[in-house]
């Protein structure tokens, strides 16, 4: 099969005809049609993130179609549509995993990091992890509901019952998560990169009610605030822009370092959170709202073979909304 594969941080992805990967104990075996791509996969990429599995193949949102499975993988049928997210594997035997917090499992494996994923024409995952794929959005449109959906869902559900929430960071899962919080009823402040007007412009299009750069103030304090950009400088920013009792969650997977900040920006009973990874639960809850919003992704489409590409624009900031692979031809 073809497969874009990483080799080593610094390098560009190299297109490789590769063997296709056989399902193991409790797996099943893909047809890929689809591949989100994320900034996590630049982090990969970059060497930000240590120890990936190498060679690699990098991807975490995957619609595809089941081929096959194994003889113990339960709930899955040749030729249904499935989606595959970040989290791919966990133990189920530890305290978190008995706990309802799964996601944060010492023993868990990750897609696209520590197992291969979606840059490929075939792919490989636990059954536990594949997720049935709601009718009405079809393959391009479904892959960013895997990683920018359920990763921001499960932020956005940090934050409580704040009406007034900014999104520091306008790309793939912010244009998801908007849609949301305006469902929801909230207000949404969008702080873009400056001089960024044609993301401002599309976060008002999508229904933020107020957009600017990120040294720019809301006309109001914000109850909460989540970090959609990988830059710790942000922390103390959005602490400042938070009122008492507010939150700010960090997004990412991977961040630069928080500079220090007074303690006053804290002061307050402010709260400052991470989110790691998800659990089945998000992607059950989320996947059922999303045709509820209805959630609607923007996609730009790369073919497989252009994975790098993809990467530079997504790296450069020209991705309107989601930037996702496709091994379909035409």
């Amino acid at each position: 099969m073809r497969a874009m594969v990483f080799e080593a941080a610094g390098r560009p992805l190299a297109l490789r005809d590769v063997p296709s990967p056989r399902p193991r104990p409790g797996e099943a075996l893909l047809q890929v049609r689809a591949c989100g791509l994320c900034r996590t996969d630049l982090h990969v990429l970059d060497g930000e993130l240590p120890d990936p599995k190498l060679p690699l193949i990098l991807g975490h949102q995957i619609v595809g179609t089941v081929v096959e499975t194994s003889g113990d993988a339960t709930g899955l049928l040749p030729g249904q549509r499935v989606g595959v997210p970040w989290l791919g594997f966990t133990c189920g035997d530890c305290e978190w995993c008995h706990g309802g917090a799964e996601n944060l499992c010492p023993r868990a494996r990750l897609t696209g990091y520590e197992l291969d994923g979606g840059y490929a024409e075939y792919a490989t995952a636990d059954a536990r992890y594949c997720f049935p794929i709601p009718e009405g959005y079809p393959d391009l449109q479904a892959a960013p509901l895997l990683c920018a959906g359920l990763i921001g869902y499960r932020a956005l559900g940090m934050v409580g019952r704040a009406l007034n929430v900014g999104f520091f960071g306008f790309g793939s899962a912010a244009h998801i998560l908007t849609q949301v919080a305006r469902h929801q009823g909230r207000e949404v402040y969008a702080f873009t990169r400056k001089g960024d007007l044609e993301a401002q412009d599309f976060a008002r299009g999508l229904g933020a009610g107020w957009a600017g750069a990120v040294e720019d103030s809301p006309p109001l304090p914000l109850d909460a605030a989540l970090l959609f950009a990988p830059a710790g400088e942000l922390v103390p920013r959005a602490l400042a822009l938070v009122r008492p009792g507010g939150t700010v969650v960090c997004a990412g997977i991977h961040m630069s370092d928080i500079p220090s900040f007074p303690y006053r920006l804290l002061w307050g009973e402010r709260v400052l959170r991470s989110v790691a990874n998800l659990t089945r639960e998000d992607g059950r809850a989320f996947l059922e709202l999303a045709p509820k919003v209805p959630v609607r992704t923007e996609v730009q489409v790369f073919p497989l073979e252009a994975a790098n590409e993809a990467l530079s624009a997504l790296r450069a900031g020209r991705i309107r909304g989601s930037a996702v692979l496709t091994t379909v031809a035409g």
